[in-house]
C-alpha cells in the first residue's frame, strides 16, 4: 500500500524567483503557479499555492512580514498540512525567516527559499532551490524555520545573505549549517538551538518604529538622537569590532533608554559575537548604559528581534527581558521583569 502524499503549501511573496524583465531591469511580477511550473515536484509530495504578495524584497514592510507570519499560522492550523515553503526575495529573506522563527511553535517546518537568477533564466537556480525546499519541508521536523539554498539547509537564526550574486548566497558566518540536500535526500548534520517561541502579535498592534544606526570613523550620535526624536521605540546600533563605539554614543544610548527606547547592540563585522571587552565607548560602556548585546545576530536579524520584543510586551522592563531571551541570554531576566 502506498504511503499518503505529503501535503506542502507554497506561499509566494515575490523576489527574484518571481522576477521578469521590465525594460530597464528585473522586478517581481510572476504569480506562484508560474514559479512552481518551473520546478519538478519531488515524488510523494502534493503542493498548493498561496499568492500572498508579489514584491521585490527590498520593498518589504514589517506589516507584510506580520501578514506572512499570520498566514503561516493559519495554514498550520490545518492538521492535514505537512509543511510550508515560502518563496521570498533574497535581500530581506534573512529578516523574514528569523522573525517567523521567533514565533514558530509547530514541529512542522517552514522553509524559505528563492533565487539569484530571475524566472526563466538560462541555468537559473530557482527550480533547483524550490525542489530542495519542497523535499526539506516534507522531510524534517522540529527544526524551526529553515533557509534552503544551493543544496544547503540553514537555520533561520544567524543565517544571512553573504553573496550578492553567487548561487551559494546564504550562510551563518558564526555557526554550522543544519544540513544538505542531494540525490533526493535531506541529510541533517546539526540541530539548532532555539529560545521559547514568542506569542503571535495582536492583530490590532501598532507597528513600532525601529531604526538602525551605524558607527564608523568620525561618526557622532546625531542619528541616534534623530531616531529618538522621530519616535523610534527601538534602535539597533551597528557598532565596530566586538561592539564598540564612542563615549558620545554611550551618552546618547543612555538617554534613549531613559526615554523607554529598546536598544540592541550588534556589529558590522561579519562573524563572531558582540562581547564586553573595551571601555571608553566600547561594549562594556554600552552594556552598562542598558544596550542589549545580540551575540552573533547581525543588523537585520537584530532589528527583527527588537521588533518582536516590542510587539510582545508593553512595559520597557519586559521588552528588554524578552529581547535578552530572544538573543539567547535565557529566561531569568524575563522572570525578574514579570515579578517587578
Amino acid at each position: 500500500m502506498e504511503t499518503q502524499a505529503r501535503r506542502i503549501v507554497v506561499i509566494s511573496t515575490g523576489g527574484t524567483i518571481a522576477s521578469r524583465w521590465q525594460g530597464t531591469g528585473f522586478a517581481a511580477d510572476a504569480p506562484g503557479r508560474e514559479v512552481m511550473a518551473t520546478a519538478a515536484i519531488p515524488h510523494g509530495i502534493t503542493s498548493e499555492i498561496i499568492d500572498l504578495f508579489n514584491v521585490n524584497s527590498p520593498r518589504l514592510t514589517s506589516a507584510q512580514q506580520l501578514t506572512l507570519l499570520r498566514t503561516v499560522h493559519e495554514v498550520l492550523a490545518d492538521p492535514g498540512v505537512d509543511g510550508i515553503v515560502v518563496t521570498h526575495g533574497t535581500d530581506t529573506l534573512e529578516e523574514s525567516a528569523f522573525l517567523l522563527d521567533l514565533h514558530h511553535h509547530d514541529p512542522r517546518p517552514v522553509v524559505f527559499t528563492g533565487a539569484q537568477k530571475p524566472l526563466g533564466a538560462e541555468g537559473g537556480d530557482g527550480p533547483g532551490n524550490l525542489y530542495d525546499a519542497l523535499l526539506t519541508a516534507a522531510t524534517v521536523r522540529d527544526l524551526g524555520v529553515l533557509v534552503v539554498f544551493d543544496g544547503k539547509v540553514h537555520a533561520a537564526r544567524g543565517t544571512v545573505k553573504t553573496q550578492t550574486l553567487a548561487a551559494d548566497a546564504f550562510a551563518d558566518p558564526s555557526g554550522p549549517r543544519v544540513g544538505k540536500v542531494g540525490f533526493g535526500k535531506v541529510s541533517i548534520e546539526h540541530r539548532p538551538e532555539r529560545p521559547e517561541p514568542l506569542p503571535l502579535p495582536e492583530p490590532t498592534a501598532t507597528l513600532p518604529r525601529v531604526d538602525m544606526v551605524m558607527h564608523h570613523v568620525d561618526a557622532d550620535a546625531l542619528f541616534v538622537e534623530t531616531a529618538v526624536e522621530a519616535g523610534a521605540q527601538g534602535i539597533v546600533l551597528v557598532a565596530t569590532g566586538a561592539g564598540n563605539a564612542t563615549p558620545e554614543f554611550v551618552a546618547a544610548i543612555s538617554a534613549a533608554i531613559e526615554r523607554g527606547v529598546l536598544v540592541a547592540l550588534t556589529t558590522r563585522v561579519q562573524a563572531g559575537p558582540v562581547t564586553e571587552i573595551y571601555t571608553h565607548g566600547g561594549a562594556v560602556d554600552l552594556a552598562g548604559a542598558g544596550a542589549v548585546l545580540t551575540g552573533t545576530l547581525r543588523a537585520g536579524q537584530a532589528r527583527s528581534a527588537v521588533l518582536a520584543a516590542l510587539l510582545s510586551a508593553s512595559r520597557p522592563g519586559e521588552r528588554e527581558a524578552l529581547l535578552r531571551q530572544v538573543v539567547g541570554e535565557g529566561a531569568a531576566a524575563l522572570d525578574e521583569a514579570a515579578a517587578a
